[in-house]
């Protein structure tokens, strides 16, 4: 892969038709919980709202979930970002079987000694694309 260009960044976000399709499930499932006439059946619909609702709203909020350019990366959250800088950021790919699937998840650690120190661990959900093309072109940043 090549040298990025100066001045250029990259960025990634889960797919925003996944995002409008949550909105769309969030609705759908509001109204039944609103207008259905199962009592019972209410408690799991508005379990299934709230949670559809968190998913939409993490996936509006937190755009782009994680973006990189020449001086670091920034991880967006539902309430702030955190940004480190190349020299702080550590970048693995991890692998585990789930499911009979292999699940690809990208693991960025800071060794940063404030408290914006931590472990970020995303997957093709909040990234919209493979973890490992997106480590590929983090490392590019990196040299």
């Amino acid at each position: 892969m090549s040298e990025p260009e100066s001045g250029k960044s990259h960025a990634w976000a889960p797919p925003p038709a996944l995002v409008g399709m949550a909105w769309v499930l969030a609705v759908a499932a509001l109204a039944w919980t609103v207008f259905g006439d199962d009592p019972r059946g209410r408690i799991l619909t508005a379990l299934a709202t709230l949670g559809l609702l968190l998913f939409a709203l993490f996936g509006t909020v937190a755009r782009p979930r994680l973006a990189a350019d020449a001086d670091g990366v920034e991880i967006r959250r539902l309430l702030g970002r955190q940004r480190w800088t190349w020299g702080a950021v550590r970048i693995t790919v991890s692998s585990t079987r789930r499911f009979g699937r292999t699940v690809h998840l990208l693991e960025l650690d800071s060794a940063d000694t404030d408290d914006e120190g931590g472990l970020v661990v995303l997957g093709w959900l909040d990234l919209g694309t493979e973890p490992a093309e997106v480590a590929a072109v983090l490392r590019t940043y990196r040299r």
